[in-house]
């Protein structure tokens, strides 16, 4: 069975004040951001994979370079936050867990490799970054079981940073999918998670690549950071 993977990729991207979705801000190599994402999950996964988008901001630019992909067209864009997108991609998924990505992150290859035992396993996880805290970054704490409890960008104190990289079991969908329906509009995914943690008891295992890159491009020094690691 193919795996699923959904790129959220719908937002208009304006800390980075790019004219076209941040996914296809270039990077040193030539490659957009959102090309070396499918170059790695093709190192990954090779053909065992299927990518749906989720589009909002000036869809037709992602569409014409991605054909290969499925996608999700995110109308209220302008009006939502990641928590909408991830339930429109969800909601349109098969059967089976959904591997996701925030359109934004450029990372070691290596990341998905690390994380393809817990796919298989059908665990979900979020990927974590011990090494840096910042405030701005989605933080995370672990209960006392070593599972995911609080996850938002107000955590204090925190044990490190949500990379943007995560994934919900198949048994766990549906009760993700009723909590991202419930949450505000402006708010992130996380806030759909901690919530199915808290009132689901859905168990989200936190995966550690702090020795492997990853950075989530939100402002133009995070791009001179992404382009110097890879």
């Amino acid at each position: 069975m193919s795996k699923q993977v959904v790129i959220l990729a719908a937002g208009m991207g304006t800390r980075l004040a790019r004219p076209l979705p941040k996914p296809l801000t270039e990077l040193r190599d030539g490659r957009s951001i959102m090309k070396q994402q499918m170059d790695n999950l093709a190192t990954a996964f090779a053909d065992t994979f299927r990518v749906m988008i989720v589009v909002g901001f000036k869809l037709e630019a992602i569409i014409e370079r991605f054909p290969e992909a499925t996608f999700v067209y995110n109308e209220f864009y302008d009006q939502t936050n990641t928590s909408k997108s991830l339930l429109k991609a969800l909601r349109a998924s098969g059967d089976g867990g959904v591997l996701w990505l925030n359109g934004d992150v450029v990372f070691d290859p290596q990341v998905l490799i690390r994380v393809t035992p817990f796919m298989d396993a059908n665990q979900s996880f979020v990927v974590v970054n011990t090494s840096k805290v910042s405030d701005e970054e989605v933080k995370y704490t672990l209960d006392a079981d070593g599972f995911i409890d609080q996850l938002s960008k107000q955590v204090q104190p925190a044990l490190g940073e949500a990379v943007g990289i995560n994934y919900v079991a198949a048994q766990d969908k549906a009760a993700l999918i009723a909590r991202l329906a419930e949450v505000e509009d402006q708010d992130y995914f996380e806030r759909g998670i901690e919530v199915a943690i808290e009132n689901d008891g859905l168990k989200f295992k936190a995966v550690d690549i702090s020795d492997l890159y990853a950075v989530e491009v939100d402002f133009p020094e995070d791009l001179d950071r992404a382009n110097e690691l890879f």
